[in-house]
């Protein structure tokens, strides 16, 4: 591992002391620098603040050698991920198609979607996933369905399934949306992004479930996206009425109630 190498590299290019860095990712001065010097290992947290802080993933931190990076080095890592996140490396995107040559929409199973994160780019695996056809989706766009598993999505209830299409350029993914994110480490997820690319090469990952905290995921960590368009559940979601709502309806009910009273009396 080239940690403690690359903190030192990474801080020289920023131009700032050791105590700089210490002061503003919140750390003692002796500390940072045991990690520079490589008198001590930084634990997950530590190594997830500096990788949010210098934009790069903590598998770069940890394998790439960036000490002995050229300019054209340098340039190419700082570039790769707009070339990732716009999708103008080309996304392999495998699909199913009719006899007519229509794209239909795969259904990713609860038992399929163990193996999605390695077969999602494989024929083999695409071809052997059931299908449906649904008549109101874009012609335009791909589809794809996924299933939904927790409680961190309400409305969405843990055994829905989640209609979604696919989306090559990540820069116009809008904040506040709803999103399938394939990730490298979890698999299929659900979730509100937050557009942070320009800030930090990531997207923020909320849920509609406040129990649950939101987290920062890195482009190289995102296999694919999909956006939200429609899912499926057996369950209804269950409906709450304010108070106002239920001021209203029990005066609606009285007003009900005095009239049919009346007509009996008469």
């Amino acid at each position: 591992m080239f940690i403690g190498d690359n903190l030192k590299m990474l801080r020289k290019r920023a131009g700032k002391s050791q105590e700089d860095i210490a002061n503003e990712l919140g750390f003692n001065r002796s500390t940072y620098s045991g990690y520079e010097n490589g008198v001590a290992q930084p634990n997950i947290e530590s190594l997830i603040i500096f990788s949010q802080f210098y934009a790069l993933t903590i598998d770069q931190l940890l394998k790439l050698n960036l000490v002995d990076f050229k300019e054209s080095d340098w340039l190419n890592l700082e570039q790769s991920w707009q070339e990732k996140a716009s999708g103008s490396n080309l996304r392999i995107l495998t699909s199913q198609v009719d006899e007519n040559n229509e794209e239909l929409v795969e259904i990713v199973t609860l038992k399929a979607s163990a193996g999605y994160v390695h077969g999602y780019a494989d024929p083999e695996y695409i071809n052997e996933l059931a299908t449906l056809s649904i008549p109101f989706l874009s012609k335009n766009k791909k589809h794809r369905t996924f299933p939904i598993m927790g409680d961190s999505m309400p409305p969405v209830v843990n055994g829905s399934y989640v209609i979604a299409s696919f989306v090559q350029d990540w820069t116009t993914i809008k904040s506040g949306l709803p999103y399938i994110v394939i990730t490298k480490e979890e698999g299929i997820v659900f979730k509100m992004l937050h557009n942070h690319l320009e800030e930090s090469r990531s997207f923020l990952l909320e849920s509609t479930n406040t129990f649950y905290k939101p987290y920062e995921l890195k482009v190289d960590e995102i296999l694919e996206i999909w956006s939200f368009v429609s899912y499926i559940s057996s369950a209804l979601p269950a409906v709450q009425i304010d108070e106002n709502e239920m001021g209203e309806s029990i005066r609606s009910i009285q007003k009900d109630m005095h009239l049919l009273l009346n007509r009996y009396k008469a």
